[in-house]
């Protein structure tokens, strides 16, 4: 024989359980220290410029008056 569910309830634990899910996320995402959140910015900083300082040539789209970005047909 089945169970027999009420509906509401069911949804009530649903949502509950979604916003333990949501709370969890956020407490990773947000629950961090100040000095925590000041070396994630400097290394994501430092990881940026490494990145741009291997490029071949620098890249200046805004100053291209040909528009075409330096590719040629």
């Amino acid at each position: 024989m089945a169970d027999i569910v009420n509906l509401q309830r069911a949804r009530k634990d649903k949502a509950r359980k979604d916003r333990q899910a949501l709370a969890e996320v956020n407490r990773v995402t947000f629950g961090r220290t100040k000095a925590e959140r000041t070396q994630g910015d400097a290394e994501a900083t430092l990881a940026k410029r490494r990145l741009d300082g291997l490029e071949r040539e620098p890249v200046d789209r805004a100053d291209d008056p040909s528009g075409t970005s330096g590719t040629s047909l």
